[in-house]
């Protein structure tokens, strides 16, 4: 897959289906999330904005039927890339990101349904999925920061 089409990909699952967010309109009290302690099987990496977090994944080439695990907070706009434990502060620092360690805990799907605020827009595949090098996600993330903004089309 090149760069163009893992872009496409990441952006496509970004975006909640129309079926999605009519489910969570109307069953808002559903309660399918639960927390997750940070630390422990992964760290988080927070991005704010989403789409930043989007381009930094595509720019890495990182395949999504892989089973990497990628949550969306549709409400926040922010996206959570789940990567080894104890490697999160390669991202520290960076303009938009928290990491989430030791001490944190993450709100994540109790179910595939999810909601607007805890989504898995790519759900782990296995039980031991493959995470994403936070180094490289630090990297990617400060190269796109330092970038010339993109020219509209």
């Amino acid at each position: 897959m090149n760069g163009r089409g893992a872009s496409s990909v990441w952006h496509r699952l970004a975006q909640p289906e129309d079926h999605r967010g009519l489910m969570w309109d109307r069953f808002p009290a559903v309660d399918s999330t639960r927390w997750a302690v940070c630390g422990r099987s992964w760290d988080a990496v927070a991005i704010t904005p989403m789409a930043l977090g989007v381009r930094a994944l595509a720019a890495l080439r990182i395949i999504p039927e892989r089973g990497y695990p990628v949550l969306a907070d549709h409400l926040r706009n922010r996206l959570y890339v789940l990567v080894p434990p104890g490697t999160g502060s390669a991202a520290a620092g960076i303009e938009g990101v928290r990491v989430l360690s030791d001490g944190h805990q993450l709100l994540v799907p109790a179910s595939e349904r999810g909601t607007l605020v805890a989504h898995w827009i790519n759900p782990p595949r296995s039980t031991s999925p493959p995470l994403v090098r936070a180094d490289h996600l630090a990297d990617q993330l400060n190269a796109l920061a330092n970038a010339e903004p993109e020219e509209p089309s």
